[in-house]
């Protein structure tokens, strides 16, 4: 059900109260203008929660990817989570993970023909993607988690909401997940309510459409997984079995939040034994011991499940076994709309950027995390082939 996720530490919850009142005068600022935005000429679409932990964002984010790839120069803008590098950085073909973080590190693998850059500016990011030789074609930015960057004025402000930690029942942190108010979803454009189950009824929809209270201009989507054919991830790795022919699994997840994918796999497999490390985790030389470990105490055949973003940090580790390398696979996700409103969606997007394909000049801003350049890219024309 809804919501099945949250855990409340109500011990906690005075702390929330003054947490949210240093994000609720944040936000006072941006919104009286004491705290500029920033809007650039090129459409600019921003995906993001308000909640700590995985709400999906990077399938979303390569959904949109696939949508507009082909029609428009697309280039991806994020913070880089974790990575083990400084400012902005555009990835290349020999960029390595821990140059630009697992999540851009996976786009960048997947899709060739886009841009992807990593800045915690995320201001001077795109004035980077939009002036570097390199990058200068660049005709729509995706800003992936920038949901809370308020410095940037994204064109179309899409808020991701996971359905088993709904934020209508959640709580600030530290005492719930909620990194600002729920009220937070005023912003957004579009809503999307991530990772449902695929067999929700008619009025699981309508109560969940009244629950999230949105405006008349806010749109609301609804979305679940769609698990793709397991993949090896090593070269040697053996043929991957067939889904409803999984034998024994372990699943090695270093997410926010894998519960749904557990749950997922357990009707599929005779036994899952999940193994869990924090979001975005770096592995060490003990933790692929560990692996080993537990792969060989399990009843055979049995294989190991991992997903793409902590493939991105296993594929380049020594010391895992020969047997466990020969039979580690990634499950690879997408996203699909439910109640068949997917064309919707898809017009909504191409709509806004071929009618936004050229903004006015780059407003100017008086706060020094977005301080203009001298190059401003407000007079540069685009073309958009739709």
């Amino acid at each position: 059900m809804e919501g099945d996720f949250i855990k409340i530490n109500k011990w906690l919850l005075p702390l929330s109260w003054l947490y949210g009142l240093g994000v609720w005068f944040r936000n006072l600022l941006f919104d009286t203008g004491a705290i500029k935005s920033r809007s650039f000429d090129v459409p600019v679409i921003s995906v993001g929660n308000i909640t700590v932990g995985g709400s999906g964002k990077t399938p979303h984010v390569e959904y949109l990817i696939r949508l507009l790839h082909d029609k428009v120069k697309v280039a991806v803008l994020s913070r880089g989570y974790k990575r083990k590098s400084h400012g902005y950085q555009l990835a290349r073909k020999e960029t390595t993970m821990l140059e630009i973080g697992d999540e851009p590190y996976q786009m960048h693998k997947k899709f060739k023909d886009i841009h992807v850059a990593v800045d915690s500016n995320r201001c001077k990011g795109i004035e980077t993607l939009l002036n570097s030789p390199e990058t200068k074609d660049t005709q729509l930015v995706l800003l992936d988690d920038a949901y809370q960057h308020r410095y940037v004025k994204p064109g179309l402000n899409i808020l991701l909401v996971d359905y088993h930690r709904l934020i209508i029942y959640d709580k600030l942190l530290p005492a719930g997940r909620l990194r600002e108010p729920k009220e937070g979803k005023n912003r957004a454009d579009i809503v999307i309510i991530t990772k449902c189950p695929k067999d929700l009824k008619p009025m699981n929809f309508r109560v969940l459409q009244r629950a999230m209270a949105l405006f008349p201009f806010q749109q609301l989507y609804f979305t679940t997984i769609d698990h793709s054919p397991l993949e090896p991830l090593f070269p040697e790795g053996k043929e991957a079995p067939k889904a409803e022919q999984l034998p024994n699994v372990l699943l090695v997840t270093g997410i926010a939040s894998p519960e749904q994918m557990i749950k997922d796999l357990s009707g599929k497999c005779k036994n899952i034994t999940p193994m869990r490390f924090s979001d975005h985790h770096l592995f060490t030389a003990s933790d692929i011991e560990a692996i080993n470990l537990a792969y060989r105490m399990m009843e055979k055949p049995a294989i190991v499940i991992t997903t793409e973003k902590d493939a991105t940090r296993l594929e380049t580790m020594a010391g895992l076994a020969d047997e466990v390398r020969k039979n580690t696979y990634v499950q690879p996700i997408r996203i699909s709309f439910m109640l068949d409103e997917e064309q919707k969606f898809n017009n909504y997007i191409t709509d806004y950027v071929r009618k936004h394909q050229r903004n006015s000049q780059m407003a100017e801003s008086t706060h020094d995390n977005c301080t203009a350049s001298g190059d401003s890219a407000g007079n540069r024309s685009r073309t958009i082939g739709f």
